[in-house]
């Protein structure tokens, strides 16, 4: 199934790669855009899927923290691997 294809549920998700420290075995490279969703990985490694997902459904189903915490539609993670961190930004479109 392409991603044409695939169901567009509530909002549309963005991640943007910000930094990658090392070498990403799964090829992640900073500036990369993917969209993403609850059933689209955006071709991202599954590992850092996997850790993203609860934010991305988050996302998706407009939920959110609080603003106190700062802007409710965005927010930036890292993946696992410390030795070749990949730093991403999910926003809500």
């Amino acid at each position: 199934m392409s991603s044409e294809q695939k169901p567009q549920f509530g909002n549309r998700v963005i991640g943007v790669i910000k930094s990658v420290k090392g070498e990403c075995n799964a090829g992640h490279f900073a500036g990369q855009s993917i969209n993403l969703s609850g059933h689209d990985t955006g071709g991202m490694c599954g590992f850092f899927y996997h850790q993203l997902f609860p934010y991305i459904i988050m996302l998706q189903f407009g939920g959110g923290f609080p603003e106190d915490w700062g802007d409710p539609n965005v927010l930036e993670l890292d993946c696992m691997d410390k030795h070749n961190l990949v730093t991403i930004e999910l926003r809500r479109l």
